[in-house]
């Protein structure tokens, strides 16, 4: 069957998330979206665990179903269509260390088929930090030995690196990561089968570099608020349960690709200085030596930049039977631009919700609906989702832990037809 996963989230237990995410507002939004598997996120915190072990129960296929749905919808007056929405234990663990003199730091995610083998990482990860003190815990262990303790574990625990690309916190990104999977994994980089692009790469960026032809690329939301679940999302085309899912990444046959953010729009895509508001492209970059020209300190390395680097390809090679992928827009984005408010106002919020109770959810309206159903519905957002799903669109990138834009219109927008008076 096919069916739509997000696979890297989190709980209200983790920083800098909202405190209204939980398994609740996550089915609700599950609904609105269109997702059919999500990750539970942050499995490794003590009270949250207990909430999964409390509220889920297993499907028999190694996913889990909310006991008790709620009942009444995201928003207000909403109506979407029910989506058997099941979920799947992971969590995000943060590895700081040195390794050859470098500190590093990479984030991974981590996968479990059962509450048995959670627990047991769980009991393992608490003697090397307090696992109560963040959702997403920090830990001394470098990620190939993180590896090899899941490892021990099960074989049905995977690790996939979490946004490699990102400067601060990844496997290759500039700040913390390596120049290769293989440096940072070592003798236990055939264990790693899968990559998570990130908001600021996509796998078309990836694919200019040969050495990550033998991945997967997976993309996921990295929500930290319901409403942010599914801006990235997986799709499959395979037994819905957590060992048909996983096969079909490691063999890619099953795995269709990814919903992907215009690389643009991710925070970290060029390169920049925050404080200064400068943002450059990498060749403008190597002009100023990687330095702010404003204030001479170094610059925060973008993902463009470093794939730059790294890549042995002008243009990207898609190996024979590897996925592909789609671009989006996250619904609200472009209801913004068309209303000319801010994403989380009272108009847009009535547009949108009007907007999923028409079409059933966010991704069939995004993907799906064919442009002239969604041109009786408007034709204004007819023209913007023609216009995102052809690519064709204005992009500033971001920076630096600034968010870029994508724009389907210039100033002016388009105006619908006049309606034609009947003769009669």
């Amino acid at each position: 069957m096919f069916y739509i996963a997000d696979l890297h989230t989190h709980s209200r237990y983790a920083q800098a998330t909202s405190k209204y995410l939980g398994l609740e507002t996550m089915y609700q939004w599950s609904q609105v979206k269109g997702i059919n598997v999500i990750g539970t996120g942050d499995f490794t915190h003590p009270a949250w665990f207990a909430e999964l072990k409390e509220k889920l129960e297993p499907d028999g296929n190694g996913f889990f179903r909310l006991k008790q749905p709620p009942a009444e919808p995201a928003l207000p007056g909403l109506k979407a269509k029910e989506i058997d929405t099941r979920f799947c234990l992971s969590t995000e663990i943060s590895s700081v260390y040195v390794y050859n003199n470098r500190l590093r730091k990479n984030h991974n995610l981590v996968y479990a088929p059962d509450f048995e083998t959670a627990a047991r990482i769980n009991q393992k990860l608490s003697h090397y930090t307090d696992l109560a003190a963040d959702g997403r815990p920090t830990i001394g262990l470098s990620s190939r030995d993180l590896l090899e303790l899941l490892l021990t574990i099960s074989e049905k625990a995977y690790l996939v690196p979490a946004h490699a690309w990102t400067p601060w916190f990844s496997t290759l990104g500039s700040r913390g990561g390596y120049d290769s999977v293989e440096e940072c994994f070592r003798d236990l980089t055939p264990q790693i089968f899968a990559l998570e692009t990130g908001l600021s790469s996509d796998p078309a960026m990836n694919r200019r570099w040969s050495q990550l032809d033998g991945f997967a690329m997976l993309s996921s939301s990295d929500a930290h608020s319901p409403q942010k679940l599914g801006r990235e999302a997986n799709l499959f085309d395979t037994d819905l349960g957590y060992d048909a899912m996983f096969d079909a990444v490691r063999t890619q046959k099953g795995f269709l690709g990814t919903y992907e953010f215009f690389p643009e729009e991710g925070k970290y895509s060029w390169d920049g200085h925050r404080k200064c508001g400068v943002s450059l492209a990498p060749s403008e970059s190597l002009e100023y030596d990687n330095t702010c020209p404003r204030c001479g300190r170094l610059l925060t390395i973008g993902v463009f930049h470093r794939v730059e680097l790294l890549a042995d390809r002008v243009l990207p090679h898609h190996p024979e039977g590897t996925a592909g992928f789609h671009y989006i827009i996250p619904l609200p984005e472009i209801l913004a631009e068309l209303h000319k408010a801010g994403v989380d106002s009272r108009k847009v919020t009535t547009a949108f919700t009007a907007a999923i109770s028409a079409f059933g959810n966010e991704f069939t309206l995004l993907k799906e609906a064919p442009v002239a159903d969604i041109h009786r519905y408007d034709p204004v957002l007819a023209e913007a989702i023609r216009r995102m799903r052809e690519g064709s669109v204005t992009r500033t990138a971001g920076y630096d832990g600034v968010y870029g834009t994508i724009k389907l219109f210039g100033d002016e927008l388009p105006q619908p037809p006049k309606r034609q008076l009947s003769m009669f």
